[in-house]
């Protein structure tokens, strides 16, 4: 499997009044077409730079991102977006915020063509009968549901989440991983997820990345090499649970709450 997403040796840092920050600093890891990658590490450790940088909304002081085997080197209409907030606007009915990255990426689509297509994502996620309602009229988990349509609406090749399930409660949000799942089977797309909860990385990543603590690379990376959909019963087993403690021990590392172990 060729690698969709490459980070090589990405450094980066924001200008501030007091001077530089150093925010990611060789940073390097790999995503294959059709993984899904998720990425832990401390508060402010540049886990959101590093989408913006793959989103090419910025780009790095030193290192190269890849997608496609293209440098990314200007904003990528082939990657989708979700994050915490799903930021839906209030003037437009749900099959609008639905539809709007068709507007900008494939102006020259019909219409009903486009609305077919937001309809089809809608019905998928549970939402079919709301197409007509504004933001403020769903619930929270419904506008990230139909958030998630937004993002996957114009088929991108690459999914970037950015912590979508944070702000919601626990049932609603294992609800969302299910239906992650699901779509992941029905939509196949290539994803990256940022996100402080250790139970969602194992649940949903092929792979979970540990970023150190600021100025981030990359720390550790574990493998999940379970088959999906997964039932979520699977955190509970005794394997998952090895996994999950392991990821604590290293976020505990990056953190600087302990000191890394040195093979004997």
């Amino acid at each position: 499997m060729t690698d969709l997403i490459e980070i090589k040796g990405v450094t980066h840092a924001y200008k501030t009044a007091a001077g530089a920050l150093p925010v990611l600093d060789d940073l390097s890891l790999s995503v294959p077409e059709g993984g899904f990658c998720a990425v832990v590490g401390p508060s402010g450790c540049g886990k959101s730079t590093l989408t913006r940088l793959i989103a090419g909304l910025m780009f790095p002081d030193a290192g190269e991102v890849w997608l496609h085997g293209e440098r990314v080197r200007s904003p990528r209409s082939t990657v989708g977006m979700a994050f915490q907030n799903p930021v839906l606007l209030e003037w437009r009915t749900i099959l609008q915020n639905v539809i709007l990255p068709l507007e900008i990426v494939a102006p020259r689509m019909p219409k009903a063509k486009k609305e077919a297509r937001a309809r089809e994502l809608l019905a998928m996620v549970g939402l079919e009968g709301f197409e007509g309602k504004r933001p403020s009229e769903l619930s929270g988990g419904m506008r990230q549901r139909a958030s998630l349509c937004r993002s996957l609406v114009h088929k991108p090749d690459v999914l970037i989440l950015d912590e979508p399930f944070g702000a919601l409660d626990a049932f609603t949000r294992e609800d969302l991983w299910q239906l992650m799942h699901q779509l992941r089977a029905e939509e196949p797309f290539t994803a990256l997820l940022i996100t402080h909860d250790l139970r969602e990385s194992v649940y949903l990543a092929d792979q979970v990345v540990v970023l150190s603590g600021r100025p981030a690379t990359t720390q550790f990376v574990l493998d999940v090499p379970l088959p999906g959909p997964r039932p979520i019963e699977m955190l509970y087993q005794p394997q998952s649970v090895e996994w999950l403690a392991t990821l604590r021990d290293q976020i505990e590392i990056a953190q600087g709450r302990k000191d890394e172990k040195i093979p004997a």
